[in-house]
C-alpha cells in the first residue's frame, strides 16, 4: 500500500494484511512514518512495513544503514505487525546488516523479502533465515515457470524451512496463480501486488473489487 486510499480499499475487499511501501515502480522503499501512522488509525488490519533505501538488494554504506536502523527502530515504536526487509552481500544474505535491523526493532516480526530470490543457494539461506526468531515469513516467487512447477518448488522450500518460517509466494500473483497455489499444501497464504490494482498496473490504484474477487478465488 502506498496510501491511506489504498489501505481502505485492499480492507474492504477483505484483506488480511497490509504491506506498506513508497515508490512501487522501484519495488517498494521504506514509507514515510506518518503515512504509517496515518494507515494504522484509519484501517484496523496489521501492517507490515518495508524498511529498503536503495533499488538493489545490497546495503551501500554505513550513511545507509544507519538509515534502515532508524526507520526500523521507528516502526518498532509504531507497534506495526512487522517489517520487510533482505539484504544480500557477496551471494548470501547480509547477516551484519540484517542482525543490526532487527535489533533496532525488537517487538516486532519481519519478513524477507523477494531478496530471497537472488541468493544462490536457498536451502542454506532458509537455514540462516530460521536463527532469527523475529523472521517468520520468507517471500517468494518460488523460482520460473509455472505455478505449478513452482509449487514443487515452494514444497521443496517448505521441507528446508522446517514449521519456523512460513512461505509467502509472491511476484505477479493473480487470480490464476491462486487457483494453482490454493492447492499446494506447502502453501498457506499468498501476497498480492498488481492484481489487486486497477488495470493490474503499478500505477493503478487499489480496488476493493479486485480484492473480493481474489480472496473469493481463495477461499
Amino acid at each position: 500500500m502506498t496510501s491511506i486510499e489504498d489501505a481502505v480499499e485492499a480492507a474492504r475487499g477483505g484483506a488480511d494484511r497490509l504491506e506498506v511501501v513508497r515508490d512501487l515502480s522501484r519495488d517498494g522503499l521504506t514509507p514515510s512514518i506518518e503515512l504509517v501512522r496515518r494507515i494504522q488509525r484509519k484501517v484496523p488490519l496489521p501492517l507490515r512495513v518495508m524498511v529498503r533505501e536503495s533499488d538493489d538488494f545490497a546495503c551501500g554504506s554505513d550513511t545507509e544503514r544507519r538509515s534502515l536502523v532508524n526507520s526500523a527502530a521507528a516502526f518498532n515504536a509504531l507497534g506495526v505487525d512487522g517489517i520487510v526487509i533482505g539484504w544480500i552481500r557477496d551471494g548470501r544474505i547480509d547477516e551484519d546488516t540484517l542482525a543490526r535491523v532487527l535489533d533496532a526493532a525488537p517487538v516486532v516480526r519481519a519478513t524477507f523479502h523477494r531478496a530471497f530470490d537472488s541468493l544462490a543457494d536457498p536451502e542454506a539461506a532458509l537455514r540462516t533465515l530460521g536463527r532469527y526468531p523475529q523472521i517468520d515469513r520468507v517471500l517468494t516467487g518460488g523460482g520460473a515457470g509455472s505455478w505449478v512447477s513452482r509449487c514443487v518448488t515452494l514444497q521443496q522450500y517448505a521441507r528446508w524451512a522446517g514449521s519456523s518460517l512460513t512461505l509467502l509466494p509472491g511476484g505477479g500473483v493473480d487470480g490464476a496463480a491462486i487457483c494453482v497455489l490454493s492447492r499446494c499444501d506447502s502453501v498457506t497464504e499468498v501476497h498480492v501486488g498488481r492484481a489487486a490494482r486497477v488495470g493490474h498496473a503499478v500505477e493503478g490504484r487499489v480496488s476493493a473489487a479486485a480484492v473480493t474477487i481474489l480472496r473469493r478465488v481463495a477461499d
